[in-house]
């Protein structure tokens, strides 16, 4: 069954993306992704959140949640892709800074999910 969960997951995640990334590129006149950032970093801070139960969910919420919605919601391929992009633009600086933002944020906002998480139900 938790395969059918992950899937679910899935299905709302990618096109929660698309609009998030969508809604916030059009607010802002740059060429950095802010969009993709903020996805990335509000997937991981889920995550986060979702690994400070420490296994407590069960296995088709954690599938569902986690793997499916979590990881349709991110997405590394297009980090990857937007990054090259600034780079071949000889935006060089905005790929750096896409690189070191992405992933220190992505890292603080996990941390921080999973301290928040255990610390209230831990």
């Amino acid at each position: 069954m938790t395969p059918l969960w992950v899937v679910l997951g899935g299905a709302l995640g990618a096109p929660l993306r698309y609009l998030v990334d969508r809604f916030v590129q059009q607010r802002h006149d740059s060429v950095f992704p802010w969009g993709t950032c903020l996805v990335n970093v509000g997937g991981s801070a889920l995550l986060g959140l979702l690994a400070g139960f420490g296994g407590a969910l069960p296995g088709g919420l954690a599938g569902f949640l986690g793997t499916g919605l979590c990881g349709a919601f991110t997405t590394y391929s297009t980090f990857g892709y937007e990054t090259v992009r600034l780079y071949e633009r000889r935006a060089r600086m905005l790929a750096v800074a896409n690189v070191a933002v992405s992933v220190i944020a992505g890292i603080g906002a996990t941390v921080l999910g999973h301290a928040i998480t255990a610390a209230m139900f831990g």
